[in-house]
């Protein structure tokens, strides 16, 4: 059932926010356009090719008809064109080679613009995620927040380098069609205009199915990457449990509804595509009829009556595009909308240039809580801690002991800075934690989790992570040091060795050390290690508990614990019960209390004798 409700954040369809083209969103829209700015001048470049070879494509249906004309005996007005066959087709084809010229440059400066753009969009979208606080991903899932960087931006990237050019082109043609219409007839031209406003009409009105129904299908598509990426992230519980069909069900359901939604929209546009093609294309062959009557009466010749069919193919083509083109439009202002609301996410105070990444000021190892009172900002009913007060001298030991759920963990993602308590402080070395920027704290504190998280490169990569400037000797000085060299040094090859996503190839001694290693080389002022060796066999807990010891010399160290047994020798040990202090003293003091929790718990570790 834990499953089951991974997905209870979907939202229904009728939630789902709609697309529309109004003032708001436009002003949405406008603001991701903002990225072309910088290459403004290669845009307008292209956007005036752009133009120029649509002009150049309406003179075409010119040339055809003047050649048939001519070809008849009829002689065609004077003017730019020459009067004979051979002059009108070489002027096409001087023209047809410059319009050649156009397009290439005009395709190649597009493509341009908006890889480059993309480019930015993508890099800004990645640095506010992760700039975002902890409370952001928190009401998030991966997968979800991995289809706005991939599927909805590529959305944008279509509309970016094919569908804002194409629907310029094609309202060129459409404008520039109507206009040599009226050129060449204007009885036909005006026959043909009265069936253009209740298609436009009939096109706008159209627009609100496909936006609601694209909208669905973006959301629908990253529920089902999210469905991918929690199954394969998960997939030793999910063979573990024997839940390959479970799994299997839940993402064949979500993709059926995604097929599902997108049949319903392809109804749509089946029904809009063959009312085009048939009362469009429909009316055309009547103009036609209307325009072979007027040829018979002498009124128009027959180069320009087929020079008005093809305008009217233009026009007819033109028109047919804008309901894909529009659908298009409108799937990227659905992407824009979701795309910003990432962008404008209020961010930490923190600085992505590595020249900003250093320390400001030092803090000696000096912590203080002062009747902290917090609750999770995804759960506000729920007070995590509860009137939390104490003091770690630098250079000290705190261990802090507690029923799980008691708020121990909570308290490490406090101290560094992962949320701020709804009331009370946290003071480093007697200041505020707000005097402090997140850089200089974050910089100065160092966590050893119990699962430990690895990057899938080397393993010189992932131990160089708590100090990326730190050269090859430092790195094996601090896998001495954590106990991990002569492992490593037992690879093939050894510091170069990968650890595969998440560190698969290691074990949970082999990552835990890593980790150790990792905190070694950024030499912190305050240590927290969260249950750090709660997971391991005896073995691997005894080097890592020597690794452990290494690492807490001379420095402040907060110890989340799980087995009481590697807290004996600290300095303080506070116990906590339901986001409470209820003991703290140190383990002498501690175990002497026999009514006392410290004592229950001892007791159900060790025999106390």
């Amino acid at each position: 059932m834990a499953r089951g409700r991974l997905n209870s954040s979907n939202k229904p369809e009728a939630e789902l926010p709609k697309a529309k083209l109004n003032k708001e969103t436009l002003t949405k829209v406008k603001r991701l356009l903002a990225y072309i700015r910088p290459y403004r001048g290669m845009f307008i470049a292209a956007l005036f090719f752009l133009l120029l070879s649509s002009l150049v494509g309406l003179a075409f249906p010119s040339f055809i008809g003047a050649l048939i004309d001519t070809a008849g005996g009829k002689r065609i007005k004077p003017g730019i064109l020459p009067g004979t066959i051979s002059g009108i087709l070489s002027l096409a084809l001087l023209v047809l080679f410059c319009q050649a010229i156009v397009s290439f440059f005009r395709i190649l400066w597009f493509v341009n613009v908006a890889e480059r753009s993309l480019a930015d969009i993508r890099r800004d979208t990645y640095f506010k995620l992760i700039t975002l606080p902890m409370n952001f991903f928190s009401n998030r899932r991966v997968g979800e927040l991995n289809s706005r960087i991939s599927a909805d931006l590529s959305q944008i990237q279509d509309t970016l380098t094919t569908t804002i050019a194409e629907m310029i082109r094609q309202t060129v043609l459409l404008i520039g069609g109507v206009v040599f219409m009226a050129v060449v007839s204007i009885k036909l031209a005006i026959a043909l205009l009265v069936l253009l406003p209740p298609l436009i009409v009939f096109a706008i009105f159209f627009g609100r199915f496909i936006r609601k129904i694209s909208k669905q299908a973006q959301d629908k598509l990253a529920d089902s990457n999210t469905i991918i990426e929690e199954t394969l992230q998960g997939i030793a519980n999910v063979k573990a449990f024997v839940n390959e069909a479970f799994e299997a069900g839940r993402y064949g359901k979500n993709i059926r509804e995604v097929a599902d939604i997108a049949i319903k929209g392809a109804k749509y546009r089946g029904v809009f595509v063959s009312f085009i093609v048939f009362f469009l294309f429909g009316a055309i062959v009547s103009i036609v009829g209307y325009g072979c009557i007027l040829v018979s009466h002498h009124e128009l010749k027959v180069g320009e009556l087929l020079q008005f069919a093809l305008y009217a193919m233009y026009v007819g083509s033109a028109m047919g595009s804008f309901p894909d083109l529009y659908a298009n439009m409108q799937k990227a202002v659905g992407a824009s909308e979701r795309v910003l609301e990432i962008l404008e996410e209020t961010g930490e105070e923190v600085s992505i240039r590595e020249t900003d990444n250093v320390i400001k000021q030092k803090i000696e190892g000096n912590l203080a809580f002062d009747n902290v009172i917090f609750a999770y900002p995804s759960r506000p009913e729920i007070t995590v801690l509860k009137g939390i007060s104490f003091k770690a001298d630098a250079g000290q030991k705190v261990a802090i002991v507690g029923p799980s759920g008691s708020g121990k963990s909570t308290m490490a993602a406090l101290i560094l800075q992962f949320y701020h308590p709804q009331s009370g402080f946290i003071s480093f070395d007697g200041k505020p934690s707000y005097q402090y920027s997140l850089t200089d704290i974050r910089n100065q504190v160092a966590i050893v989790p119990q699962d430990v998280l690895l990057f899938g490169g080397s393993i010189l990569e992932n131990i160089a992570y708590g100090k990326l400037s730190a050269t090859k000797e430092e790195i094996i000085q601090a896998a001495q040091k954590a106990n991990a060299h002569q492992f490593i040094d037992s690879f093939p090859e050894k510091y170069d060795t990968i650890v595969g996503e998440r560190g698969v190839k290691l074990s949970g001694g082999q990552r835990q050390r890593i980790a150790i290693a990792r905190a070694l080389l950024k030499n912190p002022s305050i240590l927290i290690l969260d249950e750090a060796t709660s997971s391991l066999d005896s073995e691997s807990e005894r080097l890592v508990q020597e690794a452990l010891e290494e690492l807490m010399k001379d420095r402040t160290s907060i110890i989340i614990a799980h087995r009481l047994s590697t807290i004996r020798e600290a300095d303080k040990i506070i116990v906590l019960e339901k986001g409470k202090i209820i003991e703290s003293g140190n383990h002498a003091e501690l175990i002497s209390n026999e009514s006392g929790l410290y004592r229950y718990l001892s007791g159900l570790q060790f025999e106390i004798g």
